[in-house]
């Protein structure tokens, strides 16, 4: 079990939600830079990219966030941690990649789906390991 203290999941937490703000601040900077006003979302295919990319990282956002808590109660907070530092480096790769061209997103949406996949199954390790021990009196 993770400890009684979150910190790392606490931090991990904070600086995505802090890329994030930064990435809804690259979408501002588009729109002046391509003259494309709120609300309207089409305009020249460098600024339709960063808006998709930034759509597609607030869409991804709360699997992230349900993944790494689970994670990190159930399993380990260490574990979950890592795991959400990678997932701020591959949402940064996909949204840099996006920008540039639709094509130079896949190394970064793949890494993403790959600690997606990581956080899932330590979280689902962790939860099946509690309700053995809590209900079954099984120790794994």
């Amino acid at each position: 079990m993770a400890s009684d203290s979150m910190f790392l999941l606490a931090g991990v937490s904070l600086l995505s939600a802090m890329q994030m703000g930064y990435l809804a601040r690259r979408v501002g900077l588009s729109r002046i830079a391509h003259k494309v006003m709120p609300p309207s979302v089409t305009g020249p295919p460098e600024f339709e990219r960063t808006f998709r990319a930034h759509q597609n990282c607030v869409e991804c956002y709360p699997v992230f966030l349900v993944t790494l808590w689970t994670c990190g109660v159930f399993f380990s907070e260490v574990a979950a941690a890592g795991g959400g530092l990678m997932y701020i480096i591959a949402r940064q790769i996909y949204f840099n990649g996006y920008v540039k061209s639709n094509k130079k997103r896949l190394p970064g949406f793949y890494l993403t789906i790959t600690v997606f996949v990581i956080l899932s199954l330590l979280g689902l390790t962790g939860i099946l390991c509690g309700i053995l021990h809590k209900y079954f009196n099984i120790h794994l």
